[in-house]
């Protein structure tokens, strides 16, 4: 088959490698100005703007039979305008609303789902009193292209409140979160193909820094036989409200055995990434498989699996001498923050894994130094 990807970032380059292994197809959507060297020779790549008729973008594409997204921050109206031609999954309703966190928390509410209490707001006013309700601290989130920690707003009191609400002529619509005192953030990745079979892989475990994910440990150590079934039934509860095609990722708060959940991604997710070296199919291939109509693969891993992100750095030569270690490059220049690449480690010991995950860390970012 011939698939298409909206995006040219790390996630359409991963997505791709999988699928060339099926012997699929690819092409690329590029916006203007957008970066394509985590692509290169991988497919032809069309930079799309709102002038070009999407009959003609749709051949220049090369006619796919499916065009999928390795990002929610897409234009809808563009794959809106390509379901005219093909297959478009997950579905545009389905990105719609996970571009939006206002639209997202209110359809999990909707659904029963429990989230952060939270309020969406667009004015300063507005924010003033959705901070004196949810209390501090307070989480205020832009409801659109806010991820890896910005766009977003710690506010501790009101010094801090005053002074966001002084920019808020400025600001996009906001949504303000009250605190949640969760023990660890876990995730989820689900795949549901087009015949509607699902698969679910195991709880991660995830340790964030500045706001961006640097650690995942799977399965996640000590949960419950009550969470996993909250969890499959999130995942279950989401992919049939949607008919959801492809790889859905779900992060969520866990409170003592309790799941909220955070953020929705309609797309394969850095959390996933342990997949590709742990002896399953790995969240790529699930997704080509899932959008291609095919069964998903085995997803329960039979070692403990690990991953650490390369963020803003490269990793030295001994750390890729070591057997345990498996280095997935993007192809992308090097700047403060930036996801470059990430190492996959699995082990037979859950210890052995966290001590592996623990040294890995401490050399790539010694003295726990800024990003």
């Amino acid at each position: 088959m011939r698939i298409a990807i909206a995006g040219c970032g790390q996630l359409a380059r991963m997505l791709a490698l999988a699928g060339w292994e099926m012997g699929h197809h690819f092409s690329f959507i590029a916006d203007l100005g957008e970066g394509t060297d985590c692509v290169a020779g991988l497919g032809e790549v069309v930079v799309w703007d709102e002038e070009i008729p999407f009959a003609m973008l749709f051949e220049a594409l090369g006619s796919p039979d499916v065009v999928t997204v390795e990002k929610e921050h897409v234009n809808v109206n563009l794959i809106e305008g390509l379901a005219e031609y093909c297959r478009v999954a997950p579905s545009p309703g389905a990105i719609r609303v996970c571009q939006h966190r206002g639209r997202e928390k209110t359809l999990l509410q909707s659904l029963g789902i429990d989230t952060a209490p939270f309020q969406v707001v667009e004015d300063a006013p507005s924010l003033i009193a959705a901070v004196e309700s949810v209390g501090y601290p307070a989480f205020v989130k832009s409801c659109e292209l806010g991820y890896d920690g910005q766009n977003q707003w710690l506010l501790r009191d009101t010094a801090a409140l005053d002074a966001l609400a002084d920019q808020m002529d400025a600001l996009p619509p906001l949504v303000v979160e009250g605190a949640v005192h969760f023990d660890r953030e876990l995730s989820l990745i689900a795949a549901r193909s087009l015949s509607g079979e699902i698969a679910l892989y195991p709880l991660a475990e995830n340790r964030h820094r500045e706001g961006i994910l640097l650690t995942s440990e799977v399965p996640a150590d000590n949960v419950q036989a009550a969470t996993i079934s909250q969890a499959t039934e999130i995942a279950h509860t989401l992919l049939e409200h949607w008919s959801y095609v492809g790889v859905l990722s779900i992060e969520m708060f866990d409170e003592g055995g309790k799941l909220r959940v955070n953020e929705l991604a309609p797309r394969v997710h850095n959390s996933g990434h342990w997949s590709q070296n742990a002896g399953v199919t790995s969240q790529f291939t699930n997704h080509i498989r899932a959008i291609t109509d095919t069964r998903p693969g085995a997803t329960a891993p039979g070692q403990f699996a690990g991953m650490v992100n390369l963020l803003g750095r490269a990793p030295a030569d001994e750390l890729l001498e070591a057997a345990d270690v498996s280095l997935h490059w993007y192809n992308k220049s090097i700047r403060s923050r930036r996801k470059v690449g990430h190492l996959n480690i699995q082990s037979a010991d859950r210890q052995q894994l966290q001590k592996r995950l623990v040294e890995l860390e401490s050399a790539l970012y010694p003295d726990g130094e800024p990003l």
